[in-house]
């Protein structure tokens, strides 16, 4: 909020700097890797005596330097003035930070550049032990630009103990910094021997061309393997709030992991199959799918690995509009207009309500959310909802969506965004109460369900359950989807919204549970994330087949003191206890389900 927003609503700058990052990651971990291979190749060739090579190495060489030097330079230029326009916050509070970190791996680039250009023009002309050092120079300064960078952007997922210490150690030195070090020099020596293959598909020598794709194979897939056991101890590093994103309960990552999985089998069978059983398959066509098959598994770990910071941009520090964590108890109160720098509307009233509410969506929405683009578009995902339930879901959001960060500001400015959402972009009439005529399920409907899921799709994917499926479902959402929260609403809310979600399926409103039991609502509060009735792990029921209502209603008093157990004791109160009693005697008996 004390920077000015760089505002194209249909492009997003989230978008550009995962478009920029990814392409220029790709070419930056083979500037790493590929390094390595270029000696280890041109070693190859020295022992072996084979000119052709030596002739090959060079070629190659040629276009590692074109492909690292120019493309991934202009890209990595391109990242820092992407980042500096869409999270100028960010990138500020990472250079105070990491400053001399920074330099250092300015130092290592410029080493880098040098030893890169006196490699490639002194192939052939200086002598092959010297060379031969020259190249274990490039590479040992590329492999320290990658350690310097990685401490710095693992700092963003995990900051680990700078949060306490406000050291410059702890936060390059994170708790990812080494999983991630050794996962990602397996993934850049994997990528030397994918753009090899790009580089040998043209080879017009049969042998040659056998010989360096056999090669090139087995540093695809040495790495490859080398990989896994580090790819696992990166994620178990990981903060617990971003591996349960990474888990499921994030829609976008887990479409992206899918893409990353069937790219990763892709380029393993590729590699083992065409390459190393039958190298005379291995074409250009084959090298390019192999090529971008990498570049979707690249792209899907870059991606995963940004949003896994959300609702952050610098996880527990900074969210992703920029808003520190430590002013949020401050702007809830205080509200953020008047605090924020680069707004016109400073004080809110009825005639600037919609201007006020377009400057909260761009200070604090845009960030993640474009309007009528193809990233998180706004106007599709608020396309069925109402102004009291987007009004009712900016008070929530965060709880509902943890990947969604709090609205900063207080009710009048959530009212204001709600206006601008409801009215200035989807042309709907603001209405105070529910939508006329509607129940109170639908209400409840609108309020925490159309963030995420219209009607149709709720239809659609509940055809044919019975009410009693439908009302259980709403007690274990999480269960049925991570991605889904679980409902937060009270027994009676839950009754209401079981009705209208059966209603969707039906020409006529169901009509509500008869003789529903409050015992019901005491178990499945309590005791249903242990128990069962009668079926699955740890059926409560035949714990008390025979027991009469008195003496499970006492044994309810004395949970925790009973030999061997490990529950706690059961806070609810005496009513909701001879109601849970009552419940459970029933059901026993064959009286309830």
């Amino acid at each position: 909020m004390n920077y000015p927003v760089w505002y194209i609503p249909e492009v997003g700058g989230g978008l550009l700097i995962a478009v920029i990052a990814i392409i220029h990651v790709f070419i930056s971990h083979f500037a790493v890797g590929g390094g390595l291979y270029l000696v280890i190749a041109e070693r190859k060739g020295l022992r072996e005596k084979n000119r052709a090579i030596l002739d090959f190495t060079r070629s190659h060489a040629k276009f590692f330097l074109l492909m690292t030097m120019v493309a991934g330079g202009v890209t990595g230029v391109a990242i820092w003035f992407v980042i500096s326009l869409v999270q100028p916050a960010a990138t500020s509070l990472l250079i105070h930070i990491f400053v001399f970190g920074w330099a250092t791996e300015w130092v290592f680039f410029l080493v880098e550049i040098v030893a890169i250009f006196v490699y490639f023009y002194t192939f052939g002309r200086m002598d092959d032990r010297t060379h031969q050092a020259v190249g274990w120079i490039y590479f040992i300064a590329a492999w320290l630009s990658l350690l310097l960078i990685n401490g710095i952007i693992n700092f963003m997922l995990s900051p680990g103990a700078w949060l306490e210490n406000d050291s410059f150690w702890s936060a390059f030195f994170n708790p990812l910094f080494w999983p991630s070090l050794f996962f990602r020099t397996a993934v850049s020596c994997m990528l030397a021997g994918v753009y090899a293959f790009l580089t040998s598909a043209f080879l017009k020598d049969a042998a040659v061309k056998q010989t360096m794709t056999r090669f090139s194979a087995k540093w695809v897939l040495g790495s490859y393997l080398a990989a896994i056991p580090c790819g696992i101890w990166y994620y178990a590093s990981v903060p617990p709030p971003a591996r349960a994103l990474i888990a499921g309960a994030s829609p976008t990552i887990q479409r992206t992991l899918h893409a990353g999985f069937w790219a990763l089998i892709a380029l393993a069978v590729l590699t083992l199959v065409l390459v190393i059983l039958r190298p005379a398959f291995h074409s250009r066509p084959v090298a390019m799918f192999v090529f971008i098959s990498a570049f979707i598994f690249m792209g899907a770990f870059e991606w995963t690995r940004e949003a896994a910071r959300r609702p952050y941009v610098i996880n527990e520090v900074m969210y992703s509009n920029g808003i520190l964590k430590a002013e949020m108890a401050g702007l809830k109160q205080n509200g953020f207009l008047r605090s924020a720098r680069w707004v016109q509307q400073k004080d809110l009233h009825e005639e600037s309500l919609l201007d006020a509410g377009r400057e909260l969506f761009v200070n604090q929405c845009y960030a993640c959310h474009t309007i009528g683009g193809i990233n998180n578009d706004i106007l599709a995902r608020t396309k069925t909802m109402s102004y009291p339930a987007i009004l009712s879901y900016l008070g929530t959001i965060h709880d509902k969506r943890y990947f969604m960060p709090p609205f900063a500001g207080n009710e009048a400015e959530a009212r204001a965004l709600a206006a601008f959402i409801v009215k200035g972009l989807q042309g709907k009439t603001i209405t105070e109460g529910g939508a006329p005529g509607g129940s109170k399920g639908q209400a409840l409907f609108d309020a925490n369900c159309t963030a995420c899921h219209g009607q149709d799709i709720i239809r659609s994917l509940t055809t044919g359950w019975e009410r009693a499926r439908v009302r259980k479902g709403l007690n274990r959402l999480s269960a049925l989807n991570p991605a889904m929260p679980d409902y937060q609403g009270t027994p009676a809310e839950k009754e209401a919204l079981a009705d209208f979600i059966v209603s969707l399926n039906s020409p006529q409103p169901a009509a509500p549970a008869k003789g529903h039991d409050h015992g019901e609502d005491v178990f499945e509060q309590n005791c249903s994330m242990c128990h069962t009735l009668r079926d699955g792990g740890n059926p409560l029921l035949p714990k008390v087949a025979g027991w009469d209502q008195q003496r499970i209603r006492k044994t309810l008093d004395i949970l925790d003191t009973l030999k061997g157990s490990i529950m706690p004791p059961l806070k609810a109160s005496p009513a909701d206890k001879d109601a849970l009693a009552a419940f459970l005697a029933s059901s026993s008996k064959g009286g309830a389900e």
